[in-house]
């Protein structure tokens, strides 16, 4: 928050300042075309495979369902398969009641059938090469068991990727499904053929004895390997999903909440009410977001801030639902409720950063798009090269090849890269307060080269004092009183300085009636039957108010770091009042570390510039921007913009909202109004200026491990789509079957996975 802004209260401008709704909202506030099939279902009526309703765009009105967590647009009522990528569609909205993932325990039965099916099957394919073995395996039989025990692996375990690899196929947009679908299918069929109908087979599919080649084990180890990492990606994401329903678990199940006569009745959580009093005993966790209304005590907040000293609270102070009461009996009056509530959103917040994707995945997408067809016309050709230069059986290592080459290069690992990345780094953010809206704000960050940050309860406490006043005639009592008077309807920070210094002062004073604001500069009300005005130099010229009696004591008082709120009535001034406010700790620290990194730190206050410039030397600040109007803010990052910086804005008011909104990244302090955070990419969930430095580590070490996880993925099918191919052969006599083809796929998916799973433990 800026200057004496004089804002009307949140609830009154949340829809009137013109800001722009986050891009998830746009569902409630904007008409949307009716959902449409998805282009890859089929058409007709947006039936997905499995014949359940997967469409584009979340239909108006519709409850929470699934999405897809690569493909944003596919939404789905039911759990199912993304018709695009392939992956699991995911819960839309996490509770702490929303079941394991059914996918996640439907692939772990199928892996776990598959390894016990696909073990023996290697066992029989294998033994004719390890001593001891050979004499017990051999046999016609053989052939014969492994064909039983192969297919259902590769029919039922199976199942589901030939029928992701389908969808694919009729839809055009191919993904890892279309090449394991392609690679298992024609490895399964190839020697199913070659045991039913082995007299269709020319010579140069016969290796030595005239037999055909049979790859049921390939085929079987592929799907299980294919299903290992499907196990391992669902459960990456299970594991997540039990993060947030524990967090959502701190809120407790029901409450007290107090009845007419006194007494309070137990009711479950979701039957309180805005409004509601609720009694919360000692140790005890506060059920909702409120404001405490009888009591006195420490609460332990450490969950959300972090912080593990209890914070003291008294009447008046806001508490937050799942925060743990001390020893006090305490009575709060509910504000937030549901998904209202701070726990609910931060749950919210996170889930989407989770699915949400960076523009780096556009460069794998991009790729993606033209390697699947490139992976495919691959295979032709080794198998062409194969089947005209090769040695006998040289159609047989033809096949060998092709499959090998579809197996190896499925882009598994390529299409983990990012999203694995963005998941596991959001929810180490929000383990250190940082919320990030979504995958794009993570990026973004990385290249910031600018930080316009306020001043008023993002650089300062936004808790300030009195420090003097000053008369212009009446006596210094009375200006506080018609101060007060005119103040006591805002809930701005000067304001609240203001009437705490009349309360300590024991000045009495009665609400002025007839108050208009005039946001930015002041406010004007009747006293008593006097005109009255509080605010800024700007407010009194536009008044008409000369101030320049006082020009001495306020240059003074600005220069060392006051803030001025001037006090007219009926039309002469009457005194100025400075108030002063405290740099957060560790503001200082921040502001040096943030310089050090390469950002150019820019203050924009709506203070006067005297007191904005007084900050700004304190802590350190090259470029001070004293007396903006929130539209001048918005300016001033536009400004930035137009030269070409790469601009965040972290602010905590509603009058920040406009720059927030227009600025490339907007931060906002956790301990300011919603408007201000809903128009924000970043929230700091503890206010601490600190966390802005953690923020820019946090996205660095996300797109650190993105790089690392694509130089991976493209270096790994760069290589081994030609090691595949048989590029080897010539020279050193190696090929690549494709069981071990699905083994260097499967390693690849794991390296990745295991990759962005260190950011947990990311030091920011």
């Amino acid at each position: 928050m800026s200057c004496h802004a004089h804002e009307k209260t949140e609830s009154d401008n949340a829809c009137c300042h013109g800001t722009p709704k986050p891009a998830e909202a746009s569902s409630c506030c904007h008409a949307e075309p009716a959902p449409t099939a998805h282009s890859c279902c089929g058409g007709g009526h947006g039936a997905a495979s499995s014949g359940k309703a997967v469409m584009t765009g979340k239909p108006e009105g519709a409850g929470a369902g699934y999405i897809c967590p690569m493909c944003p647009s596919v939404w789905s009522l039911e759990p199912d398969s993304c018709p695009m990528c392939g992956m699991a569609l995911e819960p839309e909205m996490i509770t702490r009641d929303t079941p394991p993932n059914p996918e996640y325990l439907d692939m772990r039965r199928r892996f776990a059938i598959g390894l016990a099916l696909t073990l023996p099957v290697f066992v029989l394919a294998m033994g004719e090469m390890v001593p001891g073995l050979k004499e017990l395996v051999a046999g016609s039989w053989n052939p014969w068991v492994q064909a039983v025990l192969a297919s259902p692996v590769v029919l039922w375990v199976g199942f589901p990727f030939f029928e992701r690899g389908w969808s694919s196929l009729k839809s055009g947009h191919f993904n890892m499904f279309t090449l394991i679908a392609l690679g298992t299918g024609a490895a399964y069929l190839y020697s199913l053929a070659g045991l039913l109908l082995p007299d269709l087979f020319p010579d140069g599919f016969r290796g030595e004895g005239g037999a055909v080649g049979l790859y049921f084990e390939s085929a079987a180890v592929i799907i299980t390997l294919v299903a290992l990492g499907q196990v391992l990606e669902l459960g990456a994401r299970e594991k997540t999903s039990d993060a947030l329903k524990a967090l959502l678990g701190l809120a407790p199940l029901t409450a007290r909440r107090l009845t007419a006569d006194g007494g309070d009745e137990e009711i479950d959580i979701e039957r309180i009410a805005v409004g509601d009093r609720l009694r919360i005993r000692p140790g005890e966790r506060i059920p909702v977001d409120g404001r405490l209304q009888e009591g006195n005590g420490s609460v332990d907040e450490s969950m959300l801030t972090g912080e593990p000293l209890p914070v003291e609270k008294a009447a008046g102070d806001a508490l937050v639902g799942g925060t743990l009461n001390g020893n006090a009996t305490l009575v709060m009056e509910a504000e937030k409720v549901g998904r209202d509530t701070m726990l609910a959103r931060i749950v919210a917040m996170v889930a989407d950063a989770q699915r949400s994707r960076a523009p780096v995945q556009k460069v794998a997408d991009a790729v993606a798009g033209y390697f699947v067809p490139a992976v495919v016309l691959s295979a032709v050709v080794a198998f062409a090269v194969w089947a005209l230069a090769g040695p006998e059986p040289a159609l047989a290592h033809g096949v060998i090849a092709a499959v090998s080459v579809l197996i190896i290069a499925c882009p598994c690992a390529l299409g983990l890269a990012t999203p694995m990345s963005i998941m596991v780094g959001a929810g180490r953010g929000a383990a250190a307060g940082i919320l990030i809206r979504d995958a794009e704000a993570i990026e973004g960050f990385e290249k910031v080269d600018t930080l316009v940050v306020d001043k008023t309860g993002t650089l300062t406490e936004g808790r300030p004092e009195l420090v003097d006043m000053v008369s212009a005639g009446p006596d210094s009592s009375e200006i506080l009183r018609l101060a007060a008077a005119v103040e006591s309807g805002s809930e701005h920070p000067l304001s609240a300085a203001v009437l705490r210094a009349a309360e300590a002062r024991e000045v009495p004073f009665r609400p002025a009636s007839d108050v208009s604001a005039e946001a930015g500069l002041g406010l004007k009300g009747a006293v008593d039957g006097l005109a009255v005005a509080a605010g800024s130099a700007r407010f009194m010229e536009q008044l008409g108010i000369d101030v320049a009696p006082l020009a001495d004591r306020a240059d003074r008082l600005s220069g060392s770091g006051a803030t001025l709120l001037y006090v007219a009535r009926d039309g002469a001034l009457a005194g100025l009042i400075g108030v002063r406010d405290r740099v957060k700790d560790g503001a200082k620290e921040a502001v040096a570390d943030l310089k050090r990194d390469g950002i150019r730190v820019v203050m924009a206050s709506g203070d006067n510039p005297k007191a904005a410039e007084a900050i700004g030397r304190e802590l350190g600040i090259d470029e001070v921007r004293g007396g903006l109007m929130p539209a001048d803010k918005a300016d001033l990052v536009a400004e930035l913009k137009r030269k070409g910086r790469i601009v965040a804005m972290a602010g905590d008011g509603i009058n920040d909202a406009p720059a927030l909104a227009l600025a490339d990244i907007g931060i906002a302090m956790g301990n300011g109004t919603d408007i201000a955070k809903e128009s924000a990419a970043v929230t700091l969930v503890k206010g601490d200026v600190r966390g802005l430095v953690k923020a820019r580590h946090l996205s660095r070490a996300t797109m650190a491990n993105i790089r690392q996880n694509l130089f991976f993925a493209f270096v790994y099918n760069a290589l081994g789509v030609p090691v595949a191919a048989g590029v080897l052969y010539p020279l050193l006599g190696l090929t690549l079957s494709p069981m071990l083809a699905a083994a260097a796929m499967s390693l690849s998916s794991v390296s990745v996975i295991s990759n962005a799973l260190r950011l947990r433990s990311a030091k920011l």
